[in-house]
Formats: structure tokens, C-alpha cells, sequence
């Protein structure tokens, strides 16, 4: 089988790793991360790669990416299947599953998340940028954005808001993926951690969900298959995403 992935470039050691292995021959195209800080930014660059590949080119195009702050929601396939994890955000996809990251997100609500990938693709002067809060690697750039589309006086109040968000964190966690070996920057995340007074843990992370998914493992209730012709819409249930037809 023939596969094109499409993935945040977060994912870049982890998808090339598991590709190498994978029984299938697999094209991976990354796209830059933190796009989906302003959803439809992510939404239109996917609609665009999805709608630029040729009919019959692949057996199937699978996305790595999660629900992304709903910036999946629309996509929609066109003449290929799309085969996407039933993921929140890109943090299930570092541990492995969705059961394992809900039991964390529920009992440690306040923690910003590192892997090796995130680091190393850059953040914010003096800092390291966290899965779940890319957003604070380019205020800037999103502070323009804001004001673009909603005036300076809203982007003012969004920015305030964002701010006192992030003061509600508590926790660094470096996941570290146990079936293969990674850079090791835990030391960036922890001095983050140390410098605004975090608690610092280190999880182990698993390749299962990008590997069942390059490797064609594509179970219901893990993967959603969306069929040419239908769209990507959030199910606000326990299987975060789901498809509807034309």
C-alpha cells in the first residue's frame, strides 16, 4: 500500500522513525507547527496539501494531527480516504492514547507538556515552548493576527486573557518515548520548570498511535476514516471526532 502522511513537523522524528519500519511505502509531508494557534490557519493549509494531491497518487492519506482547538473540523476528503487519530490535541499522540492523556489532563490540569521535537523546533527567547502552549513561542505574530481580524482593542483583552491563562500551570512533564532513543533536552524543559517554580516530571511517551497509523492498524475507535465526499466534524463525545456525507 501506498500512504501520504501530512503531520505537524512536531512529529518529524517519531513519523520518520516509525515510517522506516512500516510495511507500507509512506510520503511524509510536515507542515510548520503552531498553525493551529490560529485554527483556520491549520484548516486551510490541510484543505489546501489534501486538495493538491492527485487522484489515485495514494491508497490513503492520513493526517497527524488530533481535533487541534478544532481545526480539523471541515476537512473534508475528496476522492482518497483520510485517516486521522481520534486525538484532542498532538500530546495524545507523544503517549500513545486518548485514555492515557485524559486520566493526566483530568488529574493534572495545569501542565505544559515537552518532547525532544518541540524543543529543538524553537520557542521563545529565554524559554522552551510546551505542547499546549505553542502560543506563547509568538506573541507577536498572533497579536497581529488579533488585531487584523478583531481590532486593537480585542486583541488587547484576547492577549490579557491568554496571560492569565497560562498562570493557572503548575506542572512540566518531558515525555520520553521508551521505544526509541531521542535527543535527550530534558534539561531545557526542567531549568523552564525550576525558573517558574514548576513541579518537573518525566513520563514515558509510545509510538503505538503514530505507528498503528502509518503501519495501517486503522480500529474504529481509535482512527476515524473519513470516505471521499465526507467531512471531518467534531463529535463532542468520547470519540472526539467524527464524518458526515455530502
Amino acid at each position: 500500500m501506498h500512504y501520504k502522511l501530512i503531520a505537524c513537523d512536531v512529529f518529524a522524528r517519531l513519523a520518520y522513525y516509525c515510517a522506516a519500519f512500516s510495511p507500507h511505502i509512506i510520503d511524509i509531508e510536515l507542515l510548520k507547527k503552531g498553525l493551529h494557534n490560529i485554527p483556520t490557519n491549520l484548516n486551510q493549509e490541510l484543505s489546501e496539501r489534501i486538495n493538491h494531491i492527485e487522484p489515485g497518487n495514494y491508497d490513503a492519506i492520513l493526517l497527524g494531527y488530533g481535533l487541534c482547538g478544532n481545526s480539523i473540523s471541515g476537512i473534508r476528503a475528496t476522492h482518497t480516504p483520510v485517516i486521522i487519530p481520534r486525538a484532542h490535541d498532538c500530546i495524545t499522540l507523544f503517549l500513545g492514547s486518548a485514555e492515557t492523556y485524559g486520566k493526566e489532563a483530568r488529574a493534572n490540569p495545569g501542565t505544559y507538556w515537552y518532547t525532544p521535537d518541540y524543543i529543538e523546533r524553537g520557542g521563545a527567547a529565554g524559554d522552551v515552548v510546551a505542547l499546549g502552549a505553542s502560543v506563547s513561542g509568538n506573541m507577536d505574530e498572533v497579536y497581529q493576527e488579533y488585531v487584523e481580524k478583531y481590532g486593537k482593542d480585542n486583541a488587547d483583552y484576547l492577549m490579557e486573557v491568554m496571560g492569565a491563562w497560562t498562570q493557572h500551570y503548575n506542572r512540566a512533564v518531558y515525555i520520553r518515548t521508551c521505544e526509541a532513543t531521542f535527543p535527550d533536552l530534558s534539561a531545557q524543559a526542567r531549568e523552564t520548570a525550576d525558573r517558574r517554580g514548576w513541579n518537573y516530571v518525566e513520563m514515558a511517551g509510545s509510538l503505538l498511535l503514530i505507528r498503528d497509523l502509518l503501519e495501517g492498524r486503522w480500529d474504529a475507535k481509535r482512527f476515524l476514516t473519513v470516505l471521499p465526499g465526507h467531512t471531518v466534524e467534531a463529535s463532542n463525545d468520547e470519540g472526539i471526532i467524527g464524518e458526515h456525507g455530502q
